[in-house]
């Protein structure tokens, strides 16, 4: 029995969920590790790609004003 191993990389889909996560999990002040846990992954011409992407959901700041955006 052979262990053959092969090379896989993540694809840019990939890294934006990444990315994404790490954002989701900075801006709610929770842990990254159960969502990374939940990706499930399948294999592309372009690399892995995530067939679960987190969803960020924002929140319109209603507090500031058109000026203070500017700066």
């Amino acid at each position: 029995m052979t262990t053959e191993s092969k090379e896989m990389y993540l694809s840019d889909q990939a890294l934006g969920a990444l990315m994404m996560s790490l954002q989701k999990s900075l801006l709610e002040q929770s842990d990254i590790v159960p969502t990374l846990k939940d990706f499930k992954f399948r294999l592309s011409n372009d690399g892995l790609m995530v067939m679960n992407p987190p969803l960020v959901k924002m929140k319109e700041d209603l507090g500031g004003s058109e000026q203070e955006m500017d700066k």
